[in-house]
């Protein structure tokens, strides 16, 4: 994962692999779930939460990151780049243990009982993508300004409780372009 390099169609100041746009997105959902529980009255699995974050590009491995524009163009490319994504699902089980694959097919495959973790996760990978968009702002990269317009309507979009508590306790600290030490209070 850590040599499929994502944001392929933009020019990025600060280049990005699957490996760290996952983990962002693990340790997001954990608190989208943390927030369903705590906030909303939810039962989630906050832990399940995060082991389907971490692994839910997992099919770019083989496929590599197909950009969102040309991914979602229309739905003939969508349905067979699903299509793709499930024979790559099925060759990354095939070199698995065996008695390992039942366990991660799981995981790499999007199953009913966890259809409600799979809400919070793909809010997850927009709000990961968000928080890059202001990076890249931040950078005085403009090539990302209708990225992150256009990622924030999708969240909105969404309307979920757990993304508007996300965006109102933590897109701050990222659009405030503090350092560590500023954020906590050492200076």
């Amino acid at each position: 994962m850590k040599y499929i390099a994502r944001w392929g169609l933009m020019k990025s100041a600060i280049s990005e692999n699957l490996s760290e746009h996952s983990l962002d997105t693990a340790f997001i959902a954990h608190a989208l779930a943390l927030y369903r529980n705590i906030r909303f009255g939810g039962n989630v699995d906050p832990e399940r939460c995060a082991v389907l974050a971490m692994y839910h590009d997992v099919q770019e491995i083989i496929t590599g990151d197909l950009p969102t524009p040309v991914k979602y163009f229309n739905p003939g490319i969508k349905a067979q780049y699903d299509a793709v994504e499930d024979i790559a699902t099925e060759k990354l089980l095939s070199v698995l243990p065996a008695d390992m694959r039942e366990h991660y097919s799981g995981i790499f495959t999007h199953r009913e009982e966890d259809r409600e973790l799979w809400v919070l996760v793909k809010a997850a990978d927009k709000l990961s993508a968000l928080i890059k968009c202001i990076g890249e702002r931040q950078m005085g990269n403009k090539d990302y300004l209708d990225a992150e317009r256009n990622t924030m309507e999708s969240l909105e979009k969404m309307e979920l409780p757990e993304v508007g508590e996300f965006l109102r306790e933590f897109i701050p600290a990222y659009n405030a372009g503090k350092t560590l030490d500023e954020l906590i209070g050492q200076q």
